[in-house]
C-alpha cells in the first residue's frame, strides 16, 4: 500500500486537477462521499442520532461541509460547527459552504468570543463527531479555540471520524507537539499518509480506511519523489519462501548464530530457534566456549561450536578465522545477540564484517560494536542488514532517541544509504529501508512486543528468509512482518501483557502457514 507525505498529496491533487482535468470539487465532493459512506455505517451501528461535524476553513474543512450535506441529504440530523468565519473560506471550501445553504443544516460559528458552549451542551450529546478541522499539512501545535475544540471532541463520549487525518498530527512524521483528536476511525484519501502510520499518530488514528476519490493510480505512483509503502499479508505472501518436495536440510537454507556471553545465553539461544522455526534447515550457535554447555542444554535441534572466549567470558577476536572459515558453508551469519560490549568483542564484530563475504545481519551489541566506526559497514560489498532500535541508531548516527522518533522514515532512509546496507528500524511501525531509497513501513505486532528478547526473534527471522533465498531487502521485510503477525496471533491465543520472545517463536510457523 502506497504511503505518502502531505507535499508529495498535494503535488498528487495538483497533477490530478492540471494535469487530468479532474475538478477540485469533484474530488472534494468523492472524498466527502466516502466519509458519508462510514460515517452511516457507525450511525447504524450506534442506533442513529446527531452528527456533529467540526470544520476548519481550509480544504478539509471543505470535505466536512460536504459530509453533512451529504448527511442531511440521507435524512441524518447533522450541526456544523465552523472554527472559521465564513468569509474566510475561499475555492472549493467557499462552494461547498454555498451549496450547504439549501440544507437543513445548523452551522454554528466557534470562534475566541464562544460557542464551544454549543458542542459541550448538546442535549442529547451527539451519536458520532466528523473532524474536518486540520488537513494532512497541519505543523505546529493547535493553540487557542482550537485546541479547546479538540478537547471537546476528545471528550464528547461518542465515535469520532477523521477526515483525512486526526486534527493536531503531523501528516509527514506522525509527530503530535500539542492537542490532537483521538479517532476511532479515519478515512483517508488516495493514499496512506506517513503521519497516519507511524507513531504517535497512528495510535490516534484508530482503523484507517484509504478511499479512492477519483485519482489515478498511476499519478499516486509516480508523482511522488519517495518510495515508501505499508506491508500488507498480500505483499508478504509473494515474498515467502516454497520449500521443494525433495528439499534437504542444507537447500532449506543454513544459518551461523554467533554471539552470546555470560548472563545473556538466552539471546543467541533465541535467535537461533527463531532461525529454525521461520524456516531454516539448519542452524549452528557460536558461542564462548565457557557457555558451550549451557547452550547445549538450552538448545535441543541447534548445533554449537564453542569459541575461544576473553578473560571476561565473551567471544574473543581469536574467533576471527574459525567463523570465517565456519560462514563459508552457511548462507548467511547472524552476528552480536548477546555479546556483550566487551572491547575484544566489538574488536571481533569489526573483523568479521570484514572477513566474512557471505551475507550478515547485525543486531544488538554488534550495532554497538560499529558505533563510530561506520566506514566497515560503507566498506562491505557483500549484503548487510542492520536492525537498530532508536537508541542503537542514535548511537551510530551521532544523534539523540528523541532525533531518530522524530522522523523515523527519513533517518531510516538515510542511514540505508550512507551505509550502503538494509536498515530495520525498529519499533512500533518498523521501518525496512534499503540504499536504492525505497522503504516499507510494517503493519503488524502489539505493545505486549515490548519485552526482552523480541529483537533477537526479528534477527532469527530475518537471517532464515534470506538463507532461504530471499534478497535482502525483502527478507527484511517479510522477516518484520511475520515476526510481528506471530506476535499478534499470541496476543489474540493468550493475552497481551504477559506476551514473551518464546510465545513469537512458537507462533513463527503459523504466522507463516496462514500468511500463505
Amino acid at each position: 500500500m502506497r504511503v505518502v507525505t502531505p507535499g508529495e498529496m498535494a503535488r498528487i491533487d495538483r497533477a490530478a486537477i492540471e494535469g487530468e482535468g479532474i475538478p477540485g470539487v469533484t474530488l472534494m465532493e468523492n472524498a466527502g462521499e466516502a466519509v458519508a459512506r462510514v460515517a452511516m455505517d457507525i450511525l447504524s451501528a450506534e442506533g442513529g442520532g446527531t452528527v456533529a461535524v467540526w470544520c476548519g476553513k481550509g480544504n478539509n474543512g471543505g470535505d466536512g461541509l460536504v459530509v453533512a450535506r451529504l448527511l442531511c441529504g440521507a435524512g441524518v440530523e447533522a450541526k456544523v460547527f465552523l472554527l472559521a468565519d465564513p468569509d474566510e473560506l475561499s475555492g472549493d471550501a467557499a462552494v461547498n459552504l454555498e451549496r450547504l445553504g439549501g440544507f437543513a443544516v445548523k452551522i454554528e460559528r466557534v470562534g475566541e468570543d464562544g460557542g464551544l458552549e454549543r458542542f459541550t451542551g448538546m442535549t442529547p450529546g451527539p451519536a458520532l463527531v466528523i473532524d474536518a478541522i486540520f488537513g494532512t499539512g497541519f505543523s505546529g501545535s493547535a493553540r487557542g479555540i482550537f485546541e479547546a475544540a479538540i478537547s471537546s471532541i476528545n471528550g464528547a463520549g461518542c465515535p469520532v471520524l477523521a477526515v483525512d487525518i486526526p486534527s493536531g498530527v503531523s501528516g509527514k512524521t506522525g509527530g503530535i507537539s500539542g492537542a490532537a483528536v483521538r479517532a476511532d476511525r479515519t478515512v483517508t484519501f488516495a493514499a496512506a499518509k506517513v503521519g497516519l502510520v507511524q507513531y504517535p499518530g497512528a495510535g490516534l488514528a484508530g482503523c484507517m480506511e484509504v478511499a479512492d476519490i477519483g485519482i489515478p493510480n498511476r499519478l499516486v505512483d509516480s508523482v511522488p519523489e519517495s518510495r515508501v509503502y505499508l506491508t500488507t499479508g498480500e505483499d508478504v505472501e509473494a515474498l515467502l519462501p516454497r520449500r521443494a518436495p525433495d528439499a534437504h536440510k542444507w537447500q532449506s537454507g543454513s544459518v551461523l548464530v554467533v554471539g552470546g556471553s555470560p548472563g545473556m545465553t538466552g539471546a543467541v539461544a533465541m535467535c537461533a530457534r527463531a532461525c529454525l522455526r521461520a524456516g531454516a534447515g539448519i542452524v549452528t550457535a557460536g558461542v564462548p566456549e565457557g557457555l558451550s554447555d549451557i547452550l547445549e542444554v538450552k538448545l535441543t535441534e541447534v548445533m554449537t561450536l564453542p569459541l575461544p572466549e576473553t578473560p571476561r567470558g565473551a567471544l574473543s577476536p581469536r574467533s576471527v578465522e574459525a567463523i570465517t572459515e565456519l560462514s563459508g558453508r552457511y548462507d548467511v551469519l547472524a552476528l552480536g545477540p548477546g555479546m556483550s560490549e566487551d572491547p575484544q568483542a566489538a574488536r571481533l564484530v569489526r573483523e568479521l564484517l570484514k572477513a566474512v563475504e557471505k551475507p550478515v545481519v547485525l543486531d544488538a551489541d554488534g550495532l554497538n560494536a560499529v558505533a563510530g566506526h561506520s566506514r566497515v559497514l560503507e566498506e562491505r560489498e557483500s549484503p548487510l542488514v542492520l536492525t537498530p532500535h532508536p537508541g542503537e541508531m542514535a548511537r551510530l548516527t551521532g544523534g539523540s532517541s528523541a532525533e531518530v522518533q522524530t522522523n523515523r522514515v527519513e533517518v531510516a532512509l538515510e542511514a540505508a544509504a550512507r551505509w550502503g546496507a538494509v536498515v530495520v528500524l525498529k519499533g512500533a511501525g518498523t521501518v525496512v529501508a534499503e540504499p536504492g531509497g525505497s522503504a516499507n513501513i510494517n503493519s503488524t505486532g502489539n505493545p505486549g512486543m515490548a519485552t526482552a528478547g523480541m529483537g533477537d526473534v526479528l534477527t532469527g527471522c530475518i537471517a532464515a528468509l534470506m538463507a532461504q533465498g530471499l534478497g535482502a531487502f525483502e527478507a527484511a521485510v517479510a522477516g518484520a512482518y511475520c515476526h510481528g503477525y506471530a506476535a499478534d496471533l499470541a496476543a489474540g491465543m493468550d493475552a497481551m501483557i504477559g506476551l514473551v520472545a518464546g510465545d513469537v517463536i512458537r507462533h513463527l510457523p503459523l504466522a507463516m502457514r496462514r500468511t500463505e
